[in-house]
């Protein structure tokens, strides 16, 4: 198991995962390599498929195709033997779901109360995670939702090298406002489109346990788990379990 610190001052958050020696090394290599090479081929595959979602959005609604919000991940510096972990915010791509201008109050306080246990109060069992029929989401956003199309443009996201495919979720700066000293570990690792919890919870976990989950992924990632949760991933999306 790799040990963890975690350091704070008023400007920011350091996690500091101890090496576990040159595989450490030779992980997070083949794992951009993974991460760059399948992008690309996903987004060249796609390309047709995410021109339909595109027109779909223009003539659904008023408004961009894409979403951008500031999410906060992580960028990994080698210093000795230790591997530095400085979380950074990041603009991050989804396919628009919601009307444009749409209030992100909501969201926020649906946050607030998912991080201190309150969910169950706000929404119907089953939808722990997402706000269910959330009255801000379009027509073509709730199939884009179920079917999780409106994750494509992430994939720009990891061929630019802020994200992977596989990782911790990455989060908006408000939730990470709601953040305890333990939780910052699930930080120490590259955010992902799919991950531990995505696979196995994919939506349906409490907020302690999806933090639970990526600080498993993130103590015992290696490149045989990356592909077993990509291969999770995909029955979890085709059958819509716990999506929104």
């Amino acid at each position: 198991m790799v040990l963890h610190e975690v350091s704070t001052d008023k400007q920011r958050t350091i996690i500091t995962p101890i090496s576990r020696n040159r595989s450490s090394w030779l992980y997070f290599t083949c794992k951009r390599w993974m991460d760059v090479v399948l992008a690309a081929a996903f987004l060249m595959l796609l390309s047709p498929l995410m021109l339909l979602i595109a027109i779909a959005i223009k003539l659904d609604t008023h408004g961009p195709i894409i979403f951008v919000q500031e999410r906060v991940g992580a960028r990994r510096r080698g210093r000795g033997e230790r591997t530095i972990w400085e979380p950074q915010n990041f603009r991050f791509y989804k396919f628009r779901s919601m009307f444009q201008d749409a209030d992100q109050s909501l969201h926020q306080s649906y946050i607030a109360a998912w991080v201190e246990g309150r969910v169950e109060a706000l929404a119907e069992p089953g939808a722990k995670f997402k706000l269910h029929n959330d009255p801000r989401v379009t027509r073509v956003g709730r199939l884009l939702r179920k079917t999780s199309l409106d994750e494509l443009p992430q994939l720009i996201n990891v061929i630019k090298g802020e994200m992977s495919l596989v990782g911790p979720r990455p989060v908006p700066t408000y939730e990470v406002a709601q953040y305890q000293a333990s939780h910052y570990e699930r930080l120490a690792s590259l955010p992902g489109i799919t991950g531990l919890w995505q696979g196995k919870g994919r939506c349906q976990v409490s907020f302690e346990d999806m933090i639970s989950m990526d600080i498993e992924y993130v103590r015992s990632q290696s490149l045989w788990l990356d592909i077993k949760l990509l291969g999770l991933t995909i029955p979890a999306v085709l059958s819509g379990r716990g999506a929104d």
